[in-house]
């Protein structure tokens, strides 16, 4: 069987997602190609698997012809259903929610993509997050929907020894500079912690090429407003693989990372931390309960509560044995509910169902 994943470009999750699944996929007998509308910071990520990057009609109808796709997965583009099917693709087509941004926006995403959904797809795909349930049960109740855990291999994505040793914990963050990852609410913590304890360095991973030019003056303001500029460092586009380093040396120095996204589909930046047993302090996002559970295999927090916050984020900076517990827990935790194998074993059946049907 042959799958064409599609997307935008190759960036964030999305991007980790294709190569992850791909790659498990493989085992299964199931090879994966990739279609990207435009280029982006990831494309140097994806290795031995092909990809195309174009949006050209005449290029993807060529391409559609041409490898005859057991299955194509459409992911967010819902205006791409209604074209690749006016292209001439008439197989399985799945659409895929990953991530729809805040509540609000999600909610009129699916206004607009329903018709679409409705029309052209043959079912829906979404991981196991309760807020794209309710979406689904609301928006399209009568599209065949399937939901299942994303997949991720801690094998080759792991902690890594480093011969960088830090001064200070480090706190680490992961995003683009835009109002859902929540970026402001992140720094105003940083203020409430340096407040308790001036000995932290923060270490910020952005794609500076996807945030707006006035996010970007909003956050060189706060910077300079709060005299942050001597304790955060700004990271841009680091090579995916790269990041189990940076992971590990966060949790060499004693410190975590922080997700502060106010809704995710699912949460790779926290995944690939506690891989690399670095522990995890994030707020309820809704993805991230699948594997994150407070004082189980993290720390959950509210953001608004900046006091409350604040002491759950000291306390994993003093507290070695139950920071320790949280990091084993949350290791054994992904490593059972994200398996490769489990991902490989529901998708075969989706496709099979799907190809049955369709």
């Amino acid at each position: 069987m042959k799958v064409l994943f599609v997307y935008y470009l190759p960036s964030g999750g999305v991007e980790t997602l294709n190569r992850q699944r791909c790659k498990a996929l493989k085992e299964a007998g199931i090879f994966c190609e990739l279609l990207y509308m435009q280029q982006g910071t990831g494309y140097n990520n994806i290795c031995d698997i092909p990809v195309y990057v174009t949006n050209d009609n005449q290029e993807i109808k060529l391409l559609l012809e041409k490898q005859n796709y057991s299955a194509v997965m459409v992911c967010s583009d819902h205006l791409f259903l209604k074209r690749i099917r006016e292209l001439g693709y008439s197989g399985p087509l799945l659409y895929e929610i990953q991530g729809l941004g805040t509540e609000k926006e999600a909610r009129n995403w699916m206004v607009s993509a329903q018709p679409f959904i409705q029309t052209y797809a043959n079912a829906v795909f979404y991981p196991r997050t309760s807020h794209l349930e309710q979406l689904c049960q609301t928006f399209i109740p009568n599209v065949k929907s399937y939901s299942f855990h994303n997949c991720f291999d801690t094998d080759h994505f792991h902690y890594v020894t480093s011969t960088f040793h830090a001064k200070n914990p480090i706190i680490g963050w992961v995003g683009r500079l835009e109002p859902n990852k929540n970026w402001y609410g992140f720094l105003q913590l940083v203020n409430m912690i340096l407040s308790k304890n001036s000995n932290i360095n923060v270490w910020m991973f952005q794609d500076a090429t996807l945030a707006s030019e006035s996010e970007k003056t909003k956050f060189q303001q706060f910077i300079q407003q709060h005299h942050l500029e001597e304790i955060v460092t700004v990271h841009s586009n680091i090579p995916h693989q790269e990041m189990a380093i940076y992971y590990s040396i966060i949790a060499d120095s004693g410190g975590f990372l922080c997700a502060t996204s106010q809704v995710e589909g699912f949460g790779y930046a926290v995944v690939e931390a506690m891989s690399c047993q670095c522990p995890v302090v994030s707020t309820d996002s809704d993805g991230i309960r699948s594997f994150l559970t407070h004082n189980e295999t993290g720390k959950i927090i509210n953001i608004d509560d900046l006091d409350k916050a604040t002491s759950e984020c000291l306390e994993v900076f003093n507290n070695a044995e139950m920071k320790n517990q949280l990091v084993k827990q949350a290791n054994e935790k992904i490593k059972s509910t994200l398996d490769p194998k489990k991902y490989n074993e529901n998708f075969t059946k989706m496709l099979k169902q799907i190809s049955q049907k369709s």
